[in-house]
């Protein structure tokens, strides 16, 4: 009976712990309101249209130009990119491209997905998409590994031909995450997010007050806010071991003790 209690306890501690890592294994959250959303897309880096995940965004724009968004991705998350280019009715085969750069505006990886398509002469639509890796809460300064920050898509027709150029198309573009949980979780985190103008808002420069306000190119981050970087369901598990490696030593003892102290009597006595 002592063993069956022990065991049971075992049972629903993994059962306890095991429900924080099946909820982070879930997409995380996504905004339900699209009313917020850019209908237009920005022409650089600087004027990326901006909106969070979860969201779709739409753009007008001409076949040969350079849109451009902006999106934030907090620590312990994967997103995932999607793109859907409306093309006109006539036009010649063309190949759409989708590239995603984090805060350094360094061009990021894809792990999988269809980042370069070609739409064949009279296609319709062409659909990318791009599943960055896992966003790490810190790194080495000679890694690419994606940062916590502002994360930005550029969405352009590569090799055009001269009849296509300025062809009207209609974009949209949508982003989500997954997150991963404590199997991607690194010891240490930056100081802050990788979002423009963070060096200048984070300085202590009294008499510019109004200049750092200014300088401060991005608004959006996470709906709960940046992580701290150190907690992860890692802890959980980690603890979990601890329980059940000392439950398995009094399991142990418990079966190997035998029945008491051996008696002292000598056989045959």
């Amino acid at each position: 009976m002592r063993i069956t209690r022990v065991l049971g306890a075992a049972l629903l501690t993994l059962g306890l712990a095991a429900w924080p890592a099946a909820a982070d294994s879930t997409p995380s959250p996504s905004a339900s309101d699209d009313s917020s959303a850019p209908t237009s897309a920005g022409t650089s880096f600087r004027t990326a249209a901006e909106f969070e995940q979860g969201q779709q965004a739409t753009a007008g724009a001409s076949t040969g130009d350079y849109l451009y968004w902006s999106f934030p991705a907090d620590a312990g998350q994967r997103p995932t990119v999607k793109a859907t280019v409306k093309l006109p009715d006539a036009h010649t085969a063309q190949t759409w491209q989708l590239d995603v750069y984090d805060g350094l505006r360094r061009r990021q990886a894809c792990q999988y997905g269809a980042q370069t398509r070609t739409a064949a002469q009279g296609a319709t639509t062409v659909d990318l998409s791009c599943t960055l890796r896992t966003v790490r809460a810190w790194s080495e300064t000679w890694a690419n590994d994606p940062l916590p920050g502002t994360y930005y898509l550029r969405l352009t027709a590569v090799n055009l031909a001269t009849a296509d150029l300025g062809l009207p198309v209609t974009t949209e573009v949508r982003v989500d995450s997954k997150d991963v949980g404590g199997s991607a979780a690194v010891d240490g985190s930056l100081a802050k997010p990788l979002v423009p103008g963070i060096a200048v808002t984070s300085g202590s420069q009294d008499d510019d007050k109004d200049a750092s306000t200014s300088a401060v190119l991005s608004s959006i981050e996470p709906d709960d806010g940046w992580s701290s970087g150190w907690w992860s369901d890692r802890w959980v598990w980690t603890a979990l071991g601890g329980v059940l490696a000392a439950l398995a030593g009094v399991g142990g003892y418990a079966l190997t003790r035998g029945s008491g102290r051996p008696s002292r009597v000598p056989p045959g006595a």
